[in-house]
Protein backbone atom coordinates (compact mmCIF):
# COMPACT_ATOMS: atom_id res chain seq x y z
CA UNK A 1 0.00 0.00 0.00
CA UNK A 2 2.45 2.38 0.85
CA UNK A 3 5.15 4.12 -2.23
CA UNK A 4 8.70 5.82 -1.54
CA UNK A 5 10.86 8.23 -3.50
CA UNK A 6 13.95 10.22 -2.69
CA UNK A 7 15.11 13.50 -4.18
CA UNK A 8 18.89 13.99 -3.00
CA UNK A 9 20.86 17.65 -3.33
CA UNK A 10 24.25 16.77 -3.71
CA UNK A 11 27.05 19.72 -3.48
CA UNK A 12 30.55 19.84 -4.97
CA UNK A 13 34.32 20.92 -4.17
CA UNK A 14 36.27 21.72 -7.53
CA UNK A 15 39.31 20.44 -8.58
CA UNK A 16 41.50 23.31 -6.66
CA UNK A 17 39.12 22.28 -3.42
CA UNK A 18 36.81 25.14 -3.70
CA UNK A 19 33.02 24.90 -2.93
CA UNK A 20 31.09 24.53 -6.00
CA UNK A 21 28.64 27.04 -5.60
CA UNK A 22 26.44 29.40 -7.87
CA UNK A 23 29.43 31.89 -7.09
CA UNK A 24 32.27 30.34 -9.22
CA UNK A 25 30.20 27.07 -10.93
CA UNK A 26 28.05 27.97 -14.61
CA UNK A 27 25.33 25.70 -16.18
CA UNK A 28 27.56 24.11 -18.23
CA UNK A 29 30.28 23.02 -15.61
CA UNK A 30 27.51 20.56 -14.60
CA UNK A 31 25.43 20.03 -17.55
CA UNK A 32 28.58 18.07 -18.80
CA UNK A 33 28.19 15.56 -15.49
CA UNK A 34 24.80 14.83 -16.52
CA UNK A 35 25.53 14.52 -20.17
CA UNK A 36 27.67 11.22 -19.29
CA UNK A 37 24.80 10.28 -17.28
CA UNK A 38 22.37 7.44 -18.19
CA UNK A 39 18.82 7.85 -19.04
CA UNK A 40 16.08 5.41 -18.23
CA UNK A 41 13.27 5.86 -20.91
CA UNK A 42 10.71 3.53 -18.53
CA UNK A 43 11.07 6.11 -16.01
CA UNK A 44 8.10 8.18 -17.81
CA UNK A 45 5.60 9.55 -17.06
CA UNK A 46 6.70 8.29 -12.92
CA UNK A 47 9.02 11.15 -13.36
CA UNK A 48 8.30 15.10 -13.96
CA UNK A 49 10.17 16.80 -16.92
CA UNK A 50 9.00 19.85 -16.49
CA UNK A 51 8.65 23.12 -19.07
CA UNK A 52 12.49 23.83 -19.14
CA UNK A 53 13.65 20.34 -20.34
CA UNK A 54 16.55 20.57 -17.31
CA UNK A 55 14.84 17.26 -15.45
CA UNK A 56 15.23 14.66 -18.50
CA UNK A 57 16.87 11.93 -16.57
CA UNK A 58 17.42 10.84 -12.87
CA UNK A 59 19.98 13.46 -11.97
CA UNK A 60 19.45 17.15 -12.99
CA UNK A 61 21.00 20.38 -12.29
CA UNK A 62 18.92 21.88 -9.12
CA UNK A 63 19.26 26.00 -9.97
CA UNK A 64 17.59 29.52 -10.42
CA UNK A 65 15.68 29.64 -13.65
CA UNK A 66 15.82 32.65 -15.04
CA UNK A 67 13.26 33.84 -17.69
CA UNK A 68 13.19 36.66 -20.55
CA UNK A 69 8.88 37.16 -21.20
CA UNK A 70 7.49 33.86 -21.24
CA UNK A 71 7.36 30.52 -19.60
CA UNK A 72 11.00 30.26 -21.66
CA UNK A 73 13.90 29.51 -19.51
CA UNK A 74 16.93 31.67 -20.76
CA UNK A 75 19.48 30.23 -18.35
CA UNK A 76 19.89 28.03 -15.35
CA UNK A 77 21.99 29.01 -12.06
CA UNK A 78 23.51 26.27 -10.81
CA UNK A 79 23.94 25.23 -7.20
CA UNK A 80 24.45 21.23 -7.60
CA UNK A 81 23.20 18.11 -8.96
CA UNK A 82 19.81 16.79 -7.57
CA UNK A 83 19.34 12.68 -7.59
CA UNK A 84 15.67 11.89 -7.66
CA UNK A 85 14.81 8.04 -7.32
CA UNK A 86 11.65 6.90 -9.55
CA UNK A 87 8.49 5.29 -7.33
CA UNK A 88 9.07 1.99 -5.50
CA UNK A 89 7.00 -0.35 -3.31
CA UNK A 90 9.88 -0.76 -0.39
CA UNK A 91 11.81 1.35 1.26
CA UNK A 92 14.97 -1.08 0.73
CA UNK A 93 14.05 -0.21 -2.91
CA UNK A 94 14.17 3.11 -2.85
CA UNK A 95 17.62 3.15 -1.19
CA UNK A 96 19.43 1.03 -3.25
CA UNK A 97 18.15 2.59 -6.10
CA UNK A 98 19.67 5.56 -4.48
CA UNK A 99 22.44 4.22 -3.54
CA UNK A 100 23.38 3.10 -7.33
CA UNK A 101 22.66 6.77 -8.28
CA UNK A 102 24.68 7.84 -6.26
CA UNK A 103 27.74 5.96 -7.25
CA UNK A 104 27.28 6.39 -11.06
CA UNK A 105 27.23 10.17 -10.30
CA UNK A 106 30.20 10.29 -8.23
CA UNK A 107 32.08 8.13 -10.86
CA UNK A 108 31.22 10.66 -13.04
CA UNK A 109 31.64 14.02 -11.55
CA UNK A 110 34.90 13.05 -10.41
CA UNK A 111 36.55 12.52 -14.00
CA UNK A 112 35.42 16.16 -14.32
CA UNK A 113 37.21 17.57 -11.13
CA UNK A 114 34.49 17.65 -8.95
CA UNK A 115 33.81 15.72 -5.53
CA UNK A 116 30.36 14.65 -4.18
CA UNK A 117 30.15 16.66 -0.48
CA UNK A 118 27.96 16.87 2.10
CA UNK A 119 26.79 19.95 3.58
CA UNK A 120 22.85 21.46 3.80
CA UNK A 121 23.66 24.98 3.68
CA UNK A 122 26.00 26.97 1.44
CA UNK A 123 28.89 27.37 4.08
CA UNK A 124 30.10 30.74 2.62
CA UNK A 125 26.93 33.08 1.47
CA UNK A 126 24.14 33.70 3.38
CA UNK A 127 22.11 35.33 0.49
CA UNK A 128 21.62 34.57 -3.27
CA UNK A 129 20.91 37.52 -5.35
CA UNK A 130 19.47 37.10 -9.20
CA UNK A 131 22.49 38.93 -11.45
CA UNK A 132 21.02 40.63 -13.41
CA UNK A 133 18.03 41.83 -11.17
CA UNK A 134 14.70 40.03 -11.64
CA UNK A 135 12.46 41.36 -15.07
CA UNK A 136 9.47 42.39 -14.80
CA UNK A 137 7.74 39.04 -16.22
CA UNK A 138 10.16 37.13 -13.52
CA UNK A 139 8.73 39.59 -10.89
CA UNK A 140 5.14 38.62 -11.52
CA UNK A 141 5.79 34.89 -12.07
CA UNK A 142 7.51 34.79 -8.39
CA UNK A 143 3.87 36.32 -7.16
CA UNK A 144 2.28 32.55 -8.26
CA UNK A 145 3.20 30.91 -5.01
CA UNK A 146 4.71 31.76 -2.14
CA UNK A 147 7.48 29.30 -2.70
CA UNK A 148 8.21 30.78 -5.78
CA UNK A 149 8.59 34.06 -3.91
CA UNK A 150 10.88 32.33 -1.98
CA UNK A 151 12.67 30.66 -4.63
CA UNK A 152 16.21 32.59 -3.59
CA UNK A 153 16.26 31.01 -0.39
CA UNK A 154 16.80 27.39 -1.83
CA UNK A 155 19.69 28.15 -4.23
CA UNK A 156 21.92 28.16 -0.22
CA UNK A 157 20.45 24.85 0.70
CA UNK A 158 20.96 21.12 -0.04
CA UNK A 159 18.44 19.08 1.53
CA UNK A 160 15.89 16.29 0.50
CA UNK A 161 12.35 15.40 -0.29
CA UNK A 162 11.17 12.34 1.22
CA UNK A 163 8.29 11.28 -0.14
CA UNK A 164 5.50 8.66 0.75
CA UNK A 165 2.13 7.93 -0.39
CA UNK A 166 -0.72 5.45 0.45
CA UNK A 167 -2.81 4.43 -1.74
CA UNK A 168 -6.60 4.97 -1.67
CA UNK A 169 -6.49 7.73 1.44
CA UNK A 170 -8.99 10.11 0.67
CA UNK A 171 -7.56 13.85 0.25
CA UNK A 172 -8.85 15.14 3.69
CA UNK A 173 -6.74 12.12 5.32
CA UNK A 174 -3.79 12.80 3.15
CA UNK A 175 -3.72 16.57 4.69
CA UNK A 176 -4.40 15.45 8.19
CA UNK A 177 -1.07 13.18 7.85
CA UNK A 178 0.65 15.93 6.37
CA UNK A 179 -0.55 18.67 9.29
CA UNK A 180 0.71 16.08 11.77
CA UNK A 181 4.35 15.71 10.07
CA UNK A 182 4.40 19.60 10.23
CA UNK A 183 3.38 20.30 13.60
CA UNK A 184 5.70 17.31 15.02
CA UNK A 185 8.91 18.17 12.37
CA UNK A 186 11.02 19.87 14.69
CA UNK A 187 11.71 17.21 16.88
CA UNK A 188 11.86 14.19 14.19
CA UNK A 189 14.52 16.69 11.79
CA UNK A 190 17.49 16.91 14.49
CA UNK A 191 18.57 13.22 13.02
CA UNK A 192 19.58 14.28 10.23
CA UNK A 193 21.27 17.55 11.11
CA UNK A 194 24.31 18.63 8.88
CA UNK A 195 24.63 22.12 8.19
CA UNK A 196 26.95 23.46 11.28
CA UNK A 197 29.01 26.05 8.81
CA UNK A 198 27.65 29.93 8.30
CA UNK A 199 29.60 32.30 6.64
CA UNK A 200 33.41 30.56 6.15
CA UNK A 201 33.00 29.76 10.12
CA UNK A 202 31.48 27.49 12.79
CA UNK A 203 27.90 28.25 13.67
CA UNK A 204 27.15 28.35 16.99
CA UNK A 205 24.12 25.47 16.52
CA UNK A 206 23.71 22.32 14.09
CA UNK A 207 21.50 23.11 11.09
CA UNK A 208 21.93 26.93 9.49
CA UNK A 209 19.62 25.37 7.37
CA UNK A 210 16.81 24.87 9.41
CA UNK A 211 17.24 28.14 11.40
CA UNK A 212 16.86 29.80 7.86
CA UNK A 213 14.69 28.57 5.98
CA UNK A 214 11.45 27.64 8.33
CA UNK A 215 8.73 29.21 8.39
CA UNK A 216 8.94 30.73 5.37
CA UNK A 217 9.22 27.35 2.89
CA UNK A 218 7.10 24.30 4.16
CA UNK A 219 8.06 21.74 6.14
CA UNK A 220 5.32 18.81 3.87
CA UNK A 221 3.66 19.47 0.61
CA UNK A 222 0.74 17.34 -0.39
CA UNK A 223 -0.05 16.95 -3.55
CA UNK A 224 -4.01 17.30 -4.10
CA UNK A 225 -6.07 16.88 -7.68
CA UNK A 226 -8.48 19.63 -7.70
CA UNK A 227 -7.86 23.59 -7.02
CA UNK A 228 -11.01 22.64 -4.65
CA UNK A 229 -8.93 20.84 -2.53
CA UNK A 230 -6.37 23.60 -2.04
CA UNK A 231 -5.94 24.77 1.75
CA UNK A 232 -4.44 28.41 1.40
CA UNK A 233 -1.46 28.87 4.14
CA UNK A 234 1.80 30.45 3.85
CA UNK A 235 4.26 28.87 3.32
CA UNK A 236 2.18 26.17 1.38
CA UNK A 237 1.18 22.61 2.63
CA UNK A 238 -0.92 21.38 -0.14
CA UNK A 239 0.01 22.14 -3.76
CA UNK A 240 -1.96 20.69 -7.25
CA UNK A 241 -0.25 17.63 -8.32
CA UNK A 242 2.03 18.60 -11.68
CA UNK A 243 1.80 14.85 -13.16
CA UNK A 244 -0.77 11.61 -11.97
CA UNK A 245 1.91 10.18 -10.26
CA UNK A 246 2.44 12.94 -7.96
CA UNK A 247 -1.76 13.08 -6.83
CA UNK A 248 -1.67 11.72 -2.97
CA UNK A 249 2.02 12.61 -2.70
CA UNK A 250 3.60 13.68 1.00
CA UNK A 251 7.10 15.31 0.39
CA UNK A 252 8.45 15.89 3.98
CA UNK A 253 11.04 18.62 3.19
CA UNK A 254 12.54 19.50 6.32
CA UNK A 255 14.93 16.87 6.91
CA UNK A 256 18.88 18.30 5.92
CA UNK A 257 20.61 16.12 3.65
CA UNK A 258 22.33 13.03 4.48
CA UNK A 259 25.63 11.21 3.85
CA UNK A 260 25.05 7.50 5.61
CA UNK A 261 21.86 6.17 2.98
CA UNK A 262 20.98 3.99 6.38
CA UNK A 263 19.82 7.41 7.77
CA UNK A 264 17.43 7.70 4.96
CA UNK A 265 16.02 4.37 5.23
CA UNK A 266 15.56 5.11 8.95
CA UNK A 267 14.05 8.59 8.20
CA UNK A 268 11.32 6.46 5.43
CA UNK A 269 10.38 3.99 8.30
CA UNK A 270 10.13 7.18 10.98
CA UNK A 271 7.60 8.99 8.73
CA UNK A 272 5.82 5.43 7.58
CA UNK A 273 5.74 4.42 11.36
CA UNK A 274 4.54 7.93 11.62
CA UNK A 275 1.39 8.10 8.79
CA UNK A 276 0.49 4.32 10.81
CA UNK A 277 0.08 6.00 14.33
CA UNK A 278 -2.68 7.04 15.88
CA UNK A 279 -1.81 8.15 18.90
CA UNK A 280 -0.01 11.69 18.36
CA UNK A 281 -2.17 14.39 17.76
CA UNK A 282 -0.57 17.17 17.29
CA UNK A 283 -1.57 19.01 13.84
CA UNK A 284 0.15 22.13 12.20
CA UNK A 285 -1.02 23.68 8.91
CA UNK A 286 2.26 25.41 8.85
CA UNK A 287 5.85 25.09 10.54
CA UNK A 288 6.29 27.00 13.61
CA UNK A 289 9.34 28.72 13.25
CA UNK A 290 10.77 29.87 16.80
CA UNK A 291 10.53 25.99 17.67
CA UNK A 292 12.74 24.96 14.49
CA UNK A 293 14.99 27.79 15.14
CA UNK A 294 15.37 26.24 18.93
CA UNK A 295 15.84 22.74 17.50
CA UNK A 296 18.58 23.82 14.91
CA UNK A 297 20.50 25.18 17.50
CA UNK A 298 20.17 22.89 20.61
CA UNK A 299 19.26 19.60 18.47
CA UNK A 300 18.42 16.61 21.17
CA UNK A 301 20.81 18.43 23.91
CA UNK A 302 17.31 20.42 24.38
CA UNK A 303 15.24 18.35 27.19
CA UNK A 304 11.91 19.32 25.77
CA UNK A 305 12.98 18.81 21.78
CA UNK A 306 14.44 15.03 23.50
CA UNK A 307 11.58 14.15 25.01
CA UNK A 308 9.38 14.58 22.26
CA UNK A 309 12.03 12.73 19.58
CA UNK A 310 11.82 9.76 21.84
CA UNK A 311 7.67 9.40 22.25
CA UNK A 312 7.63 9.78 18.42
CA UNK A 313 10.35 7.28 17.63
CA UNK A 314 8.46 4.96 19.90
CA UNK A 315 4.86 5.49 18.74
CA UNK A 316 6.63 4.86 15.41
CA UNK A 317 8.04 1.66 16.84
CA UNK A 318 5.16 0.67 17.74
CA UNK A 319 3.00 1.48 14.89
CA UNK A 320 5.08 -0.86 12.32
CA UNK A 321 4.82 -3.89 15.28
CA UNK A 322 5.03 -7.03 12.53
CA UNK A 323 6.81 -4.81 9.96
CA UNK A 324 10.74 -5.79 9.09
CA UNK A 325 10.59 -2.04 8.47
CA UNK A 326 10.86 -1.25 12.13
CA UNK A 327 14.45 -2.61 12.16
CA UNK A 328 15.14 0.39 9.95
CA UNK A 329 14.32 2.63 12.87
CA UNK A 330 17.79 1.44 14.60
CA UNK A 331 20.39 4.15 13.37
CA UNK A 332 17.35 7.01 14.84
CA UNK A 333 17.54 5.16 18.28
CA UNK A 334 21.59 5.63 18.01
CA UNK A 335 21.58 9.09 17.49
CA UNK A 336 18.94 9.13 20.52
CA UNK A 337 20.79 7.47 22.89
CA UNK A 338 24.04 9.56 22.64
CA UNK A 339 22.29 12.94 22.38
CA UNK A 340 24.10 13.70 19.03
CA UNK A 341 23.43 14.24 15.43
CA UNK A 342 25.17 14.23 11.81
CA UNK A 343 26.70 17.75 12.62
CA UNK A 344 28.14 16.41 15.77
CA UNK A 345 30.37 14.26 13.82
CA UNK A 346 31.11 17.78 11.35
CA UNK A 347 31.91 19.94 13.93
CA UNK A 348 34.78 17.24 15.37
CA UNK A 349 36.54 16.89 12.41
CA UNK A 350 36.21 20.83 11.50
CA UNK A 351 37.94 20.69 14.96
CA UNK A 352 40.76 18.61 13.71
CA UNK A 353 41.45 20.36 10.44
CA UNK A 354 40.44 23.71 10.94
CA UNK A 355 38.82 24.02 7.54
CA UNK A 356 35.75 23.62 6.33
CA UNK A 357 36.48 22.62 2.76
CA UNK A 358 38.66 19.15 4.39
CA UNK A 359 36.14 18.82 6.88
CA UNK A 360 33.46 18.62 3.61
CA UNK A 361 35.92 15.40 2.18
CA UNK A 362 35.92 13.44 4.79
CA UNK A 363 31.52 13.21 3.90
CA UNK A 364 30.06 10.55 2.37
CA UNK A 365 32.80 8.18 3.59
CA UNK A 366 29.93 5.86 5.21
CA UNK A 367 27.39 5.98 1.88
CA UNK A 368 26.25 2.78 2.16
CA UNK A 369 23.25 0.78 0.80
CA UNK A 370 21.08 -1.23 3.43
Amino acid sequence: MFHFGIEHEVAFLDNAGNFADFSRTKFKDFCQIIDQLPFYPDDYPELRVGDAGIKKKRWYIEGFERFLDSEEVVECVPKGIEIRTTINSTIQDTITELFESFSLLREVSLEFGYLPVLVSFNPHYDIFKPNPPLNEYEVQRRKASPEKQTANIPMLTYGPDLNISVADLPVEQVIDIGSKLTYYSPYIIPFSYTSPFYQGKLWEGLSVRTFMRTGQRPATMVFVEKHSELIKSIPSLTKIARIPAEIGRIEFKAFDSCDNFSIYAALLALLKGMVLDESLPGRAMIPDPALHQLSAREGFSNESIFIHAGKILQAAEISLANDPDQELLAPLKDLLDKRETPAHEMVRNFHKSGSIEETLKHTYLKNTSI
